[in-house]
């Protein structure tokens, strides 16, 4: 059985223009601390990131931050997090946020949130791992993308063997009992790439 530890959470470095997003990153940082789970992220401070961040912090949690150097005067890093490791670069600060987590969650953002998204999708589809990822869909945000993997699997390019599962969660507090539901039949040993696998992918 899987226990979940700590969540990866993907977001925006920009709060966006729905008041509805910044609510929902506090509540889940809340949550969080509330259930003993440590908040992996970005490491910066502004926007949804800051915002999650500073909700987990506020409420007695723990907060990893990763981010790369040349992102460092851009995004500030969160300097309240108990940890705080700055990369050499992108690719170096998402292994380290796959190997810290044991789930992820992307809420609102831009196309770097969505290039993470899709990046574990895509190592999950090939069998590398089985963490589960979901999607906090915040005002029907990830609607777009839910209806291009539908449109994929009509069209045979999302097809028996290569399933992608991605969760979908349209309300904050249905977010934590979805990735809990999901994590509870994997193995530990399951969860994890082959030594190295993060690195080369």
């Amino acid at each position: 059985m899987s226990t979940i530890r700590n969540i990866c959470v993907y977001c925006g470095s920009g709060p966006g223009n729905d008041p509805r997003f910044v609510k929902a990153a506090h509540a889940f940082g809340g949550i969080l601390a509330d259930n003993n789970i440590g908040l992996v992220f970005g490491g910066g401070s502004v926007g949804l990131m800051g915002a999650v961040a500073a909700a987990t912090i506020a409420r007695g949690g723990r907060v990893t931050g990763i981010i790369p150097e040349f992102l460092s005067n851009r995004e500030r890093p969160f300097t309240d997090a108990q940890e705080l490791i700055v990369t050499r670069d992108m690719h170096e600060r998402k292994r380290i946020m796959f190997e810290r987590s044991d789930a992820f969650v992307a809420f609102p953002g831009g196309v770097g949130t969505l290039e993470e998204l899709v990046e574990q999708l895509t190592w999950a589809q090939l069998g590398r791992h089985r963490k589960p990822i979901l999607a906090a869909n915040i005002g029907g945000f990830w609607d777009p993308l839910c209806v291009l993997l539908d449109h994929m699997r009509s069209l045979d390019f999302i097809r028996s063997g290569l399933s992608v599962s991605l969760l979908v969660a349209d309300r904050v507090e249905d977010i934590l009992p979805k990735l809990q539901e999901a994590a509870r039949p994997v193995p530990e040993a399951e969860k994890l790439m082959e030594t190295g696998t993060a690195e080369r992918l």
